[in-house]
């Protein structure tokens, strides 16, 4: 753990951080894209490595395993789901795939490297390619996130080279879409994240237009919240609803109500880039950010303080 721990945060949402909580093997390189954690408290981070892109840690940072090596063109996302099998979104290859947590493939979403049309160009594929759509596509052109609600509906955000969310069913079937590129109500510039909460709202972080929009699962805009963000790109809503969102372009960290309003923030312009977060059992928060390292990204370890 780190020597001095620097304390963030206010309140019920105050944090010890400890910068090299994560600990790979040496020599290994570490790009994270992503983090989440399966019920037993292992940390799985989604790393953009071609040798090592599912690195698997213990709650005190200590090296399990790891799989997928050549499987994955640009890892983007993972999410554990309620069975702790993990959901991973590869950019790139235009898919979202469901692995066990030792690395079987149980099922894929999306033919690999077929692009929709929505007016950027068939061959690019960089982070900036939102700003060449012109129009709203099907599914996938550089999807971002998935979500599923309770009966198995799966929601994916499509936001680098598209913006849009799609909707299908639990077997597969493709049921809707929406979203179209632009800054008004229901738009979207970078879909980024999706997140169905409790009430079984659809939560979207609107990237490049700093909010989130929030909407029925039909795709009917409810509210925006007002909250002022700069570059939303992930969301986590923990067991007591409270909302954790990583600012990618300013490298903040927030936490809010259902509501959207912000009950803590922390963070600074030298953590830009931030890219995930999620939430251990215990409290405890794993953000993904550039750090002291330099420009590479890695888990951070947020321990909560009990104040």
């Amino acid at each position: 753990m780190s020597a001095v721990a620097t304390v963030v945060g206010t309140g019920k949402h105050t944090y010890e951080v400890h910068e090299d909580w994560m600990r790979p093997p040496e020599g290994w390189e570490v790009m994270a894209a992503s983090v989440t954690v399966d019920s037993n408290g292992r940390v799985y981070c989604f790393n953009r490595s071609q040798e090592h892109p599912v690195l698997i840690f213990d709650r005190d940072g200590n090296f399990l395993s790891s799989w997928g090596a050549g499987l994955f063109a640009f890892p983007h996302t993972i999410r554990a789901d309620k069975d702790d099998n993990l959901w991973l979104v590869d950019r790139d290859h235009a898919q979202m795939m469901l692995f066990t947590p030792s690395g079987k493939l149980l099922r894929t979403i999306g033919a690999r490297g077929v692009r929709s049309d929505t007016g950027v160009a068939p061959d690019y594929a960089k982070s900036d390619a939102w700003k060449y759509v012109t129009h709203g596509g099907g599914p996938f052109n550089l999807p971002t996130d998935i979500d599923l609600n309770p009966a198995g509906e799966m929601f994916v955000t499509d936001g680098y080279g598209n913006a849009r969310v799609h909707k299908f069913a639990a077997d597969g079937t493709h049921l809707t879409s929406w979203g179209e590129p632009g800054t008004g109500a229901g738009e979207f510039n970078l879909p980024h994240s999706v997140w169905i909460d409790r009430r079984g709202r659809v939560l979207v972080a609107d990237r490049e237009n700093d909010r989130v929009q929030v909407f029925d699962q039909n795709g009917k805009l409810l509210t925006i919240w007002s909250t002022k963000l700069i570059g939303p790109a992930v969301i986590y809503v923990d067991a007591d609803d409270i909302v954790y969102i990583v600012e990618h372009n300013a490298g903040l960290v927030s936490v809010l109500t259902l509501e959207g309003e912000r009950l803590a923030q922390w963070g600074d312009p030298s953590f830009k880039s931030c890219h995930g977060i999620c939430c251990d059992s215990h409290g405890d928060l794993y953000v993904v950010r550039a750090g002291p390292w330099g420009r590479r990204r890695r888990v951070v370890k947020h321990v909560r303080l009990l104040t």
